[in-house]
């Protein structure tokens, strides 16, 4: 009796060491980024819209990283002519939905780096879906309205978050190892974004990242033609064609 509650111990004991130790592969990696207004007098309380991602550097890494994601799909609302959220991060092979939650019709559309799509003009209370299936930023508009905008930040990692209010960001369940951290931020130029961008070492145990201060180089306003490459026609609000019966 005393073997079979000593070997029922071990067991025990055993089984909570290998899981002790499976879970001290995965860190958390935190930090903090600031957006500096393009004057560098304060801070422009955009942190939350900052993206920061690790990118395995190891090919073995990278390969295990490639999973396909299993979320659900992910949404960019339209509603009072505006997407919501406006800035959204995804894994590299994500689908996200596009409803249109107006009495009337949208033309979603992108035209730049990463994922190029046009979904036509569809009306009040329907949704069409994008897979994002290439790495890179997506500047996402609509043919009709052109005050709406939102960016989609496609990563080949599963290791990536946008930062919060106070520019607080975790990354968790981050498998040990060397890793490019990289951030993104609407109004950052590429060479600022890319000298901010560095090497990082996690270990089994939390990790810490120095702060990143970003600096803006431009204004909230991006100018952009429709997805012909026309100016937008002033008249289009008041066309009939646009409103839904």
């Amino acid at each position: 009796m005393r073997y079979t509650r000593w070997m029922t111990s071990f067991a025990g004991l055993a089984f909570l060491f290998i899981c002790t130790a499976a879970v001290g592969l995965a860190a958390e990696v935190r930090g903090r980024v600031s957006v500096v207004a393009q004057n560098g007098a304060a801070e422009s309380g955009r942190n939350n819209g900052v993206v920061v991602w690790l990118t395995p550097l190891s090919d073995e890494s990278r390969s295990k990283s490639r999973a396909q994601p299993t979320a659900p799909h992910l949404k960019l609302v339209q509603k009072g002519k505006r997407f919501t959220p406006h800035i959204l991060a995804v894994q590299l092979g994500s689908w996200v939905d596009f409803p249109n939650w107006d009495p009337f019709f949208h033309n979603v559309f992108s035209l730049f780096e990463g994922k190029r799509f046009d979904l036509g003009l569809y009306e009040a209370g329907s949704t069409r879906s994008v897979r994002f299936d290439r790495p890179g930023i997506c500047y996402i508009f609509c043919n009709i309205h052109p005050q709406m905008s939102a960016v989609v930040v496609v990563v080949d990692t599963p290791y990536f978050t946008l930062a919060n209010d106070a520019g607080e960001f975790l990354l968790s369940s981050v498998r040990a190892g060397n890793y490019r951290l990289s951030v993104w931020e609407e109004h950052c130029t590429p060479e600022t974004l890319k000298t901010l961008s560095h090497e990082v070492v996690v270990g089994q145990v939390t990790a810490t990242i120095e702060p990143l201060q970003l600096r803006e180089a431009r204004g909230t306003v991006m100018l952009h033609p429709n997805k012909y490459g026309s100016s937008y026609d002033p008249q289009v609000f008041s066309d009939p064609i646009y409103t839904q019966p």
